[in-house]
């Protein structure tokens, strides 16, 4: 794979469809182009081609084109746009055709964002937030891809980039000027003020919820005893036949995740096997131990056993299920009394666990920051953190250069071909 070969994909769905966008960049595509179309059409504007193969003549399709000369372009490369019919025949034949061209070949995936990246037409916190955009299935997961697409995390890494290189400029001055009367008085307690600040604000977005939360969704499990009505509420719950509902105990033996989304905020669902301490065949006994490690690692426990005798978690929420007969567990203090069977108070359930999200989920207008970016920060507060006992300038210069270092890491000014490997690897090929 090197960098200078002009490569090509299908940047649009699958066909059949009624359109079929064909992506060309690098230096060969207005060749390209013009081999297929017979000429290049005026820059950014959509002309109408007959489309044949360069060496038989024969006619390939009717198409739109559009024609993008570098570097003003997504990829910052000349690059190509056929708008072909979307049948799968006239797509294999394109692309057939544009393989047999010298110098061009197809892309790998996520390769145009890759290049978009390396020359400069976006930075790494802005190609993962295009990784996000793409994968998003909520509402509240698409405005933090949005927010990180368009650049605002970006440009709060620049600001405080900004902020520590005039920092590193001030004690440099000291290092060179510091017997000269120019160099203010108690400069060095104004920059630990400085960094604190600075500190404080990046700490303040690593206490946010992780990215990673975002996008699983806040883990929602149903625990109790046998024939407690689990079953029965994860179907009403997500509308779906998820779990088998019978009277005969045991009869969930392993855990059901479905994952849902209720007012753009996902959740994912887990129904578990019945907790009882009598246990059943050895199948129903792995089933009740991978319920227990599931409740350990959930963020809401919906506890519809007896009162009081639910597992130790600090968000558990006593549910008084079948409510619609004679509940099977009776409860004074119930957070919510319902019936799956009927729906009732069904809607209060929901509108809890939405509330919720308010404390479980990085607030739509906050950075939600994934676990790599989480790394730069903690790097960066822990230099900061570090210069409030310093007295040595030389030793503080050392520190904001390791933070600035991190920030760096965050954009990808320094970048290894692994890591980049393991993003890009996650795109559409026509990404």
């Amino acid at each position: 794979m090197a960098a200078q070969d002009t490569i090509f994909a299908l940047s649009s769905g699958q066909p059949p469809a009624a359109i079929a966008v064909m992506r060309i960049s690098g230096t060969q595509a207005g060749a390209a182009l013009q081999a297929l179309g017979g000429s290049l059409p005026a820059p950014r504007q959509a002309s109408l081609r007959q489309l044949v193969h360069p060496e038989t003549g024969a006619t390939l399709d009717h198409a739109l084109v559009l024609w993008f000369p570098g570097p003003d372009t997504a990829t910052g490369e000349d690059l190509a746009e056929l708008h072909l019919h979307g049948g799968r025949a006239v797509v294999r034949a394109v692309e057939t055709c544009l393989a047999d061209m010298h110098g061009l070949r197809a892309a790998i995936a996520g390769e145009f964002t890759r290049r978009a990246f390396l020359n400069g037409r976006m930075d790494l916190a802005e190609a993962e937030g295009l990784g996000d955009l793409l994968t998003a299935e909520s509402e509240l997961q698409r405005q933090a891809a949005m927010s990180a697409l368009s650049g605002r995390f970006s440009q709060a890494i620049e600001s405080w980039r900004e902020d520590i290189l005039k920092l590193s400029a001030r004690v440099e001055a000291e290092l060179d000027f510091s017997d000269e009367d120019d160099v203010a008085a108690g400069a060095l307690d104004a920059l630990k003020v400085e960094a604190s600040t600075m500190r404080s604000a990046i700490d303040a977005v690593l206490d946010q919820p992780s990215a990673e939360k975002l996008k699983e969704g806040i883990r929602v499990v149903l625990a109790g005893p046998p024939n407690s009505g689990k079953s029965t509420l994860i179907n009403r719950l997500t509308e779906k036949e998820a779990a088998i509902v019978s009277d005969i105990a045991g009869t969930t033996r392993d855990i059901i995740e479905v994952p849902v989304a209720f007012q753009g905020i996902p959740f994912v669902f887990t129904d578990t096997a019945g907790l009882r301490d009598a246990e059943g065949d050895a199948i129903e006994k792995i089933g009740i131990e991978r319920a227990r490690t599931v409740i350990g690692e959930a963020d809401i426990v919906l506890w519809l056993g007896a009162e009081g005798e639910g597992p130790q978690h600090p968000m558990l929420w006593e549910i008084e299920a079948q409510v619609d007969g004679t509940p099977p567990y009776a409860k004074s203090g119930a957070d919510i009394r319902l019936s799956a069977r009927t729906g009732e108070n069904l809607d209060r359930l929901i509108a809890k666990l939405v509330s919720s999200a308010s404390v479980l989920l990085p607030p739509p207008d906050s950075f939600a920051v994934n676990q790599r970016q989480r790394m730069h920060l903690l790097n960066v507060s822990t230099a900061l953190t570090s210069i409030a006992e310093l007295e040595d300038y030389l030793l503080i210069g050392e520190e904001l250069r390791l933070a600035r270092a991190a920030l760096d890491g965050l954009l990808g000014s320094t970048h290894t071909e692994d890591m980049l490997d393991a993003l890009f690897g996650r795109f559409c090929i026509g990404k």
